[in-house]
This record gives C-alpha cells, sequence and structure tokens, in this order.
C-alpha cells in the first residue's frame, strides 16, 4: 500500500523548518548562494510533504553534524566557530608572518593562517589584511603595521575581540568603526605600530555568510509578502 505522507499539505511551520536548514546549509557551505535560492523558493511555494522532502534529503538533519573527526575544542556553542578556526589550520592554507609592499602591495584575505605574530610593511605601497574568515595558530595575536608614505586596510568581523595601539605621524592609525559585543572564544588581537605621511585603518564588517543570511532574510520576508497578497487576491 502505497504511504499517502508525500501527499499531505505541508505547514507554514514545516516549511519555515525546510527553510532554516536550508540557511544552516548555505551557512556551512554545503550549498552554494544560486542553489539556496532556489530551494528556498521552491519550500516557500511547496504544497505538500512530497515537495518539501527532495530539497533537504542530502543535507543533514537538524541537530546533527557529519564531521569527519570530532572537535578537540573546549568551547561553549557559541564560541564553536571560534574553535574551529585556532589552532587548527586548514591543509590547504599556510601560516603567514608578514607582508611587505614597496611601490606596490600585498593582501591576505579569504582563508588563511595568522601566525601569533604578523607583520606589515608598506613604502608608498598598500597592503589588506582581513581577518573575517583566517584561522589562527593561537588565541592571542599581535599585528604590528608600519605604514610610510602609503596604507595599510585591516577588516575585522564585528564581535572579534580587537585591541588597537598605534600612533600616527603626519598620518592616521586607529579604528573606523564601532565595536560590538566580542563573542567568548574569540582570538584576541592587538594591532600596534605607527603611520608615517600614511594611514593603517581597522574596520569592522560583517562575514560573507553573515552577509549571506541577511540577503537570504530579505528574500524571505519578499516571498512571505507575496505569498499573502496571492492569498488575499
Amino acid at each position: 500500500m502505497t504511504s499517502e505522507l508525500p501527499e499531505m499539505r505541508a505547514s507554514d511551520s514545516e516549511r519555515e523548518r525546510v527553510a532554516e536548514q536550508l540557511r544552516d546549509a548555505v551557512a556551512e557551505g554545503r550549498i552554494d548562494m544560486e542553489e539556496f535560492d532556489t530551494r528556498l523558493e521552491a519550500a516557500f511555494k511547496a504544497r505538500t510533504h512530497g515537495e518539501l522532502q527532495p530539497l533537504i534529503q542530502d543535507l543533514p538533519a537538524a541537530g546533527t553534524t557529519t564531521d569527519l573527526a570530532p572537535s578537540t575544542s573546549g568551547s561553549s556553542a557559541v564560541g564553536d566557530r571560534w574553535g574551529s578556526r585556532i589552532g587548527r589550520s586548514p591543509a590547504h592554507s599556510k601560516t603567514s608572518k608578514g607582508g611587505f609592499a614597496f611601490w606596490s602591495g600585498f593582501s591576505r584575505k579569504g582563508t588563511w593562517t595568522v601566525g601569533p605574530s604578523f607583520t606589515g610593511a608598506v613604502f608608498q605601497g598598500g597592503g589588506d589584511i582581513d581577518l573575517r574568515e583566517a584561522h589562527f595558530e593561537q588565541r592571542d595575536v599581535v599585528i604590528r603595521c608600519f605604514a610610510l608614505m602609503g596604507g595599510i586596510d585591516i577588516v575585522v568581523p564585528p564581535d572579534m575581540d580587537v585591541t588597537v595601539r598605534g600612533f600616527g605621524v603626519m598620518g592616521d592609525f586607529g579604528e573606523e568603526s564601532d565595536v560590538t559585543d566580542v563573542t567568548p572564544g574569540s582570538p584576541r588581537v592587538i594591532i600596534t605600530g605607527f603611520a608615517l605621511m600614511g594611514a593603517v585603518g581597522v574596520q569592522r564588517k560583517m562575514r560573507a555568510a553573515d552577509k549571506r543570511r541577511l540577503k537570504e532574510e530579505r528574500k524571505r520576508a519578499q516571498l512571505e509578502k507575496d505569498r499573502f497578497r496571492k492569498e488575499l487576491d
């Protein structure tokens, strides 16, 4: 006898649970944004269980994990995302301890590993240091920046523990955005050095995953508005 379950009508709460599982999947990198958008739209349009189930059948169930090895971090759930990025470097990422630019530029972005001490120096050049997706050999990190007639831009996530101690001589050295609450387990980063006729700026910006979540929330809100309009018509 064929099960009637796939043809049962889906509720709003069931559609929302599927959407939440899709949000987790894109944040973890299991699906890309294009696939996420397609699945999310299908989820909110789904009328039956049979239409919802294929959207998540290849994803881990809520509350489970598919990690290949248990985490050695003792951090709490709030700090787990930091624990996985401190003391363990990705296999494809080498530790970087410095960057130098003379009439040119250097960049450290994406998934890279920061050593306990990192020195960035530019002379009539520029440097970009982005810590939002970085891994760290140790929790405590000192970043020394020296800008001579040049500039170094440092980007950190809003919830990272960052202390800026540098100074500028006929230049500027400082944090450009407001500090928000620091997440427990965050790396402790000290940024020091000096800028001579140049600038070292520290900005707090959201991670790519956080931006994706906001984009998804806006899209979900629009889909819900469209659905309500159709129901009223």
